[in-house]
């Protein structure tokens, strides 16, 4: 096994959108940021934990055994209250594994019928494990954001479950909001708060 380089950091996920959104967020760092993309021989990671924290440690240890690089793992989505707090874990996958965006949407709004607006609130949570291969300890950041869920979908940015998502607070929805205003406010964002004083912390003293 080679030397684990502390100067570069996986961003573990194929997601373009999560790569988009997390590359911006983590922008200007003391070190380089990698993408699975890099590592055609590394072996996807199943994500068969229970909570969005158990999902996020699994890939970040598995990736980082891979390529022996720090390694930033994200398990994120949507909890409904209607529903019991589904898709929760399950939010990439609620309409089937190749399912796109739309028909997860789809699905949503088909779940939630004719749910009044009053019960419509719902939350999207982030959870963000870091793994550091040299010790082989993973910290974990937590961030929520919570909402409703709108009737229609609304706006062409982000992706996933934005174009339902209005953020409280706000009128329009993660779809029809500025990717200023979602970098402030969303849940990937607060977690990637802590993510950053604790990455220039670190970094810098090495």
């Amino acid at each position: 096994m080679t030397t684990p380089t502390h100067s570069e950091l996986l961003i573990a996920t194929n997601n373009a959108g999560k790569i988009r959104e997390l590359n911006g967020l983590l922008a200007n760092l003391p070190l380089r940021l990698r993408q699975l993309s890099e590592f055609p021989h590394v072996e996807e990671v199943d994500e068969t934990g229970k909570t969005f924290a158990e999902n996020a440690i699994l890939k970040a240890r598995l990736y980082s055994r891979q390529t022996n690089l720090w390694t930033l793992a994200d398990d994120s989505g949507l909890e409904v209250d209607a529903l019991g707090g589904a898709p929760g874990v399950l939010s990439a996958r609620y309409a089937g594994l190749n399912a796109t965006d739309a028909e997860r949407n789809t699905r949503l709004l088909a779940e939630l019928g004719r749910t009044e607006d009053g019960q419509r609130t719902a939350r999207f949570v982030c959870a963000i494990a870091l793994y550091d291969p040299s010790t082989g300890s993973t910290e974990i950041f937590n961030g929520t954001c919570e909402g409703h869920i709108a009737k229609h979908p609304r706006g062409q940015h982000g992706f996933g479950y934005d174009p339902l998502f209005v953020p409280s607070g706000h009128t329009q929805t993660f779809g029809e909001l500025s990717e200023d205003v979602k970098q402030q406010i969303s849940h990937r964002a607060r977690s990637l708060a802590a993510v950053r004083a604790y990455l220039n912390e670190r970094f810098s003293r090495m």
